[in-house]
């Protein structure tokens, strides 16, 4: 028994081996038709080709061992050694696995006629619950085999088709039969891959409107004024380089002392001054001529001539609204302020306020026109005549003996322009004083107006975002500077030219082609100027002592 034992387990290991080899399932040689048009080889990335064709003249890929459908042992075995299916032979035979033909022709009837049992089977369950045709270009046999080597549509993003129109879809459609169609719906249920390049699904950025991306100024002003404690000395200097047109309005508020630091007061601040104001209008304005007294008479007089001839050449101030509102509060200023009263100039330093006080009511749109004008109310209107009074008042209170009796400020200011030309532009000065021209003939404006004569009102917006961040001396040290920079900038030609051509040229000097970066180099310049001469009155009067 002990003998036998080895040998009966030598049998029966045998028997198991001999039985487990003639059950092993034999792997098919070729790739069914139904699994050609189902799988997709994993490297090709969603890349699908067309399958083999036996029609004559069908184009055939070539052979790429990268975009080639994988075999059915690579299905069946989930990615084995063998090597993919290749492009047929020349004699329309289809190759195996080794790139031979196909030795055993049962394996190909068994396939075909597993093909057709499928396809009978499915075609019954499908003709009682689906009877819609299937979509032109949709079945995946016509378009990758019977259908002349059709690209169907979700593949035209990968082969793309010139040759390939509307028309041949339409005939297409009318020659696809009931067989086809349930065949396509079939297709179409199975899941679809994401698109091989992410990048042809992304949306076109031509077509989307997307905002305009914000300069690195306008973020740092909006984190700046979105703080509930604006830190005025950080806006001040983040506004001498140019305050962005969407805020000016609001900056100017808060750098003439118009508007509180704190935001969270803004508002209340605002309906206090224009109340305040409406209450100033019918105590000065709104009252019978007789119970004004002579010079009071004289002072409105005064003002409604000046008033037209206010910026003649703004299309916005040709408005009879606004002409209206600028009289209205000139002439209660003028009255609020009997010291100096109204004095010819001062209607030329309301208008950029009026104007950047306006566009705060149209972001975006040129005001300067007058076109906005149809879509302003009495309340908007209201609101920039309160503000303008207000930051007005403000503005002049630092320089208000230029507007008194004999203006001491202004000779004070052409007093210093002289000095400072004497001292950077020699040549200049000599010349101007042998010609017989006077500083105080041309310079008196400047000063006066603060060179809203002499630039559009754009330049004078840009000058005046410097001047505001510059505090209390901007509108009377540092325009000295400013209007020493721009009469040294003309000085090759005005050293050229005689007593008539200086006078006339004085009057009439050509800044209309003028826009910020000339006045961005023009304010630099002052500010050297300022740098080196500040702090310098000795040398200054030595310069006149010496020219004396």
């Amino acid at each position: 028994m002990r003998k036998l034992a080895p040998q009966l387990q030598l049998s029966s290991s045998k028997k198991i081996m001999s039985t487990s080899q003639s059950t092993k399932t034999p792997q098919p040689r070729g790739l069914p038709g139904f699994l050609r048009r189902t799988f997709r080889n994993p490297y090709e990335h969603d890349i699908m080709i067309d399958a083999p064709s036996s029609a004559p003249g069908t184009p055939v890929l070539p052979d790429d061992p990268y975009t080639r459908s994988p075999s059915a042992s690579d299905v069946i075995s989930g990615g084995g050694s063998e090597p993919l299916w290749t492009s047929p032979a020349s004699n329309g035979e289809e190759p195996d696995d080794d790139g031979r033909t196909s030795q055993s022709e049962s394996d190909d009837s068994a396939d075909n006629e597993t093909e057709k049992t499928d396809n009978s089977t499915n075609s019954e369950k499908e003709a009682n619950s689906n009877d819609r045709p299937a979509k032109p270009n949709a079945t995946a046999h016509e378009s990758l085999g019977g259908n002349g080597g059709k690209i169907p549509s979700f593949l035209r993003r990968t082969f793309p088709r010139e040759e390939e129109d509307d028309s041949d879809d339409q005939s297409g459609a009318s020659e696809t039969s009931p067989a086809k169609a349930r065949s396509a719906a079939k297709t179409q249920s199975l899941p679809s891959n994401p698109p091989a390049n992410p990048k042809s699904e992304r949306s076109n950025p031509s077509t989307t409107s997307t905002p305009p991306k914000k300069s690195f100024k306008e973020t740092q002003f909006e984190s700046m004024l979105a703080s509930p404690i604006i830190p005025l000395r950080d806006l001040r200097k983040l506004a001498w380089n140019g305050i962005p047109p969407q805020h000016r309005p609001v900056i100017w508020k808060i750098l003439l002392g118009y508007v509180p630091a704190n935001a969270s007061r803004h508002e209340t601040a605002l309906r206090r001054r224009r109340r305040e104001y409406k209450d100033a209008i019918k105590q000065h304005y709104d009252i019978p001529d007789a119970s004004r007294t002579s010079s009071e008479q004289e002072t409105l007089r005064q003002v409604l001539v000046d008033v037209p001839r206010t910026m003649p050449e703004v299309p916005l101030f040709h408005n009879d609204r606004v002409r209206r509102c600028l009289s209205r509060l000139l002439y209660i200023w003028a009255m609020r302020h009997p010291a100096s009263s109204y004095v010819q100039g001062i209607n030329d330093l309301a208008t950029p306020l009026v104007a950047v006080f306006l566009s705060g009511y149209f972001v975006g749109r040129d005001c300067l026109d007058g076109e906005v004008m149809g879509d302003v109310t009495d309340e908007m209107l209201e609101e920039v005549e309160a503000d303008t009074y207000w930051c007005l008042t403000n503005l002049l209170a630092g320089i208000q003996d230029h507007y008194t009796s004999d203006q001491p400020g202004m000779q004070r200011m052409v007093m210093h322009l002289e000095e400072l030309v004497n001292r950077i532009d020699a040549d200049l000065a000599a010349h101007l004083k042998n010609t017989g021209i006077e500083f105080l003939q041309f310079a008196f404006k400047w000063m006066n107006c603060l060179l809203l004569r002499e630039f559009r009102l754009p330049c004078v917006m840009r000058l005046w975002d410097t001047y505001l961040s510059e505090g209390d001396g901007g509108f009377e040290d540092f325009h000295v500077y400013v209007c020493a920079s721009f009469l040294v900038h003309f000085s090759n030609e005005l050293q050229q030219m005689s007593f008539d051509e200086l006078f006339q040229f004085m009057q009439n000097i050509p800044t209309d082609d003028w826009g910020d970066r000339e006045i961005e180099i023009l304010l630099s310049s002052a500010f050297v100027l300022r740098t080196l001469f500040g702090d310098s009155e000795a040398h200054l009067n030595v310069v006149r002592q010496t020219v004396g």
